[in-house]
């Protein structure tokens, strides 16, 4: 394999594994809070539509994933408004804010359908981000900086900061966190605020950075991947970049083995586009007959917060 291939490779692997990464972090402070929202899916879909409609009509792509980001974290407030305020079940109504996202994005991107978009390219000098082999560091598109830098930002808040430390707190015993003055309620709006916005960021990856343009289902699962993947990165976010490049290699692999022909040809290409979703399922099934990963799990996760007990 020559070396040209190879950083075509990890910089289309790389590529693929933002909008999974960017999501899996905000779910990652969602549940470490001891909410579940299993409505990432949703959340990224209006991400996604909502970013390729502001970056088409003003072709600022800035704009345009600042107001992903703030679509996700609005759709995001209906989840928490129905479980937090009115004690709704939390998987159910993820699942509905999945089937609401889906059905929002099919209807408000109707009249995008098909229109092409210029990719969020890299903003350094065309010297270094066109170089054969610097591309792979000055290459990428902001937004794949921008997962970088919020890694090392989730680390740090959940590890180094004392709201991190209260909102850890929250997810591990929201009655003693309440006991001692601290509202639960509020520091899980915030997550899931957080959340949301992560998740609108990254459906806007998909359009923006992926695939430059509109079509219904455009995330194509992902968010139920990056959902998989918080529990496989045992609810650490040094260990998400791991998994979710993990991801993203198998998915590249699926262009360039294809590409390749040779030995990969007898395998069906159907076969390589499903090869990440039954990673998901075969990660899962092994987490759950272990104990390790589970072991840290945030106590509260899932569970309504009743003051009263």
């Amino acid at each position: 394999m020559s070396a040209t291939l190879l950083i075509a490779m990890l910089i289309t692997m790389i590529g693929a594994s933002t909008p999974i990464l960017l999501a899996a972090l905000g779910e990652l402070v969602v549940e470490k809070s001891g909410v579940l929202n299993l409505g990432i899916e949703g959340m990224m879909l209006t991400g996604a539509v909502v970013g390729f409609a502001v970056t088409y009509t003003t072709g600022n792509p800035w704009l345009g994933i600042t107001i992903a980001a703030l679509a996700g974290a609005a759709v995001s407030m209906i989840f928490a408004f129905l479980t937090l305020s009115l004690s709704a079940n939390q998987v159910a109504t993820g699942l509905a804010l999945t089937i609401f996202g889906t059905g929002f994005s099919a209807l408000f991107g109707s009249e995008y359908t098909g229109k092409p978009l210029e990719l969020f390219k890299s903003i350094f000098p065309a010297s270094l981000a066109e170089d054969p082999y610097l591309r792979l560091i000055f290459g990428h598109s902001p937004l794949v900086y921008f997962s970088f830098f919020m890694v090392f930002a989730v680390w740090w808040f959940l590890s180094r900061t004392r709201a991190g430390l209260i909102l850890r707190a929250v997810g591990e015993n929201d009655v003693s966190a309440h006991s001692i003055g601290y509202s639960v309620i509020g520091i899980r709006y915030g997550a899931v605020a957080f959340g949301g916005a992560m998740a609108g960021v990254g459906g806007a990856c998909f359009p923006l950075l992926l695939t430059p343009q509109w079509v219904e289902g455009l995330t194509a699962g992902r968010g139920w991947i990056a959902l998989a993947l918080v529990v496989f990165a045992a609810w650490r976010p040094l260990r998400l970049l791991a998994g979710a490049y993990l991801f993203g290699l198998i998915a590249t692999m699926e262009l360039y083995t294809q590409a390749a022909g040779g030995v990969f040809r007898i395998i069906a290409p159907e076969m390589w586009a499903s090869l990440p979703y039954l990673a998901t399922i075969g990660v899962l099934v092994i987490i759950s007959l272990g104990r390790s990963a589970n072991a840290n799990a945030p106590a509260c996760l899932g569970k309504p917060f009743e003051a009263g007990h």
